[in-house]
C-alpha cells in the first residue's frame, strides 16, 4: 500500500507543479521590452527622414499594452510601421500576437491599426496609406496566449499515463495470480498444461501468461505434434483471417516467443522446415 501512496502524492505533485506552470505568466523583462520599443520608434523617425527627434520615455497604459510616443510631428507610410514592428518583434523572439493602434495625440482617434495573430491569421486592413504630418502615439497590445498550449497538455498527460500503467499493471498481476480451476478444459503439451481459454500456460506453480497469437499459434501446434505446420496455414490462421496483411517474418517471431515461454520443458521443440514451416515435437 505505501507503495501506491507514494506514487499517487508523485502523480499529484507532478499535475500541481503542471497547472502552476501553466498559470504562470510568461513575462518580458521590462528592459529589454522597453529597448525594443524605443527601437520601432527610432526607425520609424529615420523612416521620415527625421534623424535628430527624441523617441519620449515608453509608458505602460495596463498589464498587456505599451505606448510609443514623439517629441516632433512626423509622417510615414503605413506600410513601414507594419514592417518595423514585425521585424522587431521577429528578431528579438518578443512577441508574435499582437494588436498595434496609431493615434493622433489631439482627438485621440485611431487613424491605423493591425493585427498580427499566429492562431488567427494577420489583420492589415491599412497597407499602403500615407498618413499626413502629425503627431502621433502608438500603442502595442500584446495578446494573451493560450494558457493550455500543447506542452502543458503533454505535462498533465504523462503523470496520467503513469497512473493508468499502474492501474493496469495492478490488474494484469492480479489475474496472473488468480489460480485457474484445475478442471480436464486444458491440452497436456509436454510438462505443461495449456489452457486456450484463459490464454493460460501452468508448468508446477508456474503461470504464464499468452497474448491471444500466441494462444491460437500454439494451439495449432498442439493439434498438428510431430507434423509439418505450413506457414501460410500459420499467416491464415493467426492474422489473415483477422484482416491482418503480415509477412514470413512474423511467424519465426511468433515462434521464438513461444519457444521462450516453454522452455521450462526441454523435450517441446519447434523444428524449422526450410521453405515450408516448422513442426512440432515433444520428445
Amino acid at each position: 500500500m505505501k507503495p501506491f501512496i507514494l506514487f499517487v502524492s508523485l502523480i499529484i505533485l507532478i499535475s500541481i507543479s503542471s497547472v502552476a506552470f501553466i498559470n504562470k505568466k510568461n513575462d518580458i523583462p521590462e528592459h529589454h521590452l522597453e529597448i525594443v520599443l524605443r527601437d520601432i520608434g527610432h526607425q520609424l523617425l529615420l523612416s521620415a527622414k527625421d534623424s535628430s527627434s527624441r523617441v519620449l520615455p515608453i509608458k505602460q497604459l495596463d498589464d498587456n499594452t505599451y505606448q510609443i510616443s514623439f517629441q516632433s510631428n512626423f509622417s510615414f507610410i503605413s506600410d513601414t510601421l507594419i514592417n518595423i514592428v514585425e521585424r522587431a518583434f521577429i528578431k528579438n523572439a518578443l512577441a508574435t500576437d499582437y494588436v498595434v493602434n496609431l493615434k493622433n495625440c489631439i482627438q485621440k482617434e485611431t487613424v491605423l491599426a493591425f493585427e498580427i495573430n499566429g492562431q488567427r491569421g494577420n489583420l492589415t486592413p491599412c497597407k499602403g496609406r500615407k498618413l499626413e504630418v502629425g503627431c502621433y502615439v502608438i500603442e502595442i497590445n500584446f495578446l494573451k496566449k493560450s494558457q493550455f498550449s500543447l506542452l502543458c497538455l503533454l505535462l498533465l498527460f504523462i503523470p496520467l499515463s503513469f497512473l493508468i500503467f499502474y492501474i493496469k499493471n495492478i490488474f494484469r498481476k492480479k489475474e496472473e495470480k488468480e489460480p485457474i480451476q484445475d478442471n480436464n478444459d486444458y491440452l497436456p503439451i509436454g510438462n505443461f498444461k495449456f489452457y486456450p481459454n484463459n490464454h493460460m500456460l501452468i508448468i508446477e506453480d508456474k503461470s504464464i501468461a499468452l497474448s491471444e497469437k500466441e494462444t491460437k499459434a500454439l494451439k495449432i501446434f498442439a493439434e498438428n505434434t510431430n507434423q509439418i505446420v505450413e506457414r501460410e496455414k500459420l499467416i491464415k490462421e493467426i492474422w489473415e483471417n483477422d484482416g491482418i496483411v503480415v509477412i514470413s517474418r512474423n511467424v519465426d517471431v511468433m515462434v521464438s516467443k513461444l519457444r521462450k515461454k516453454l522452455s521450462d520443458d526441454t523435450a517441446i521443440k519447434f523444428i524449422n522446415i526450410h521453405g515450408k514451416g516448422y513442426k512440432f515435437i515433444i520428445e
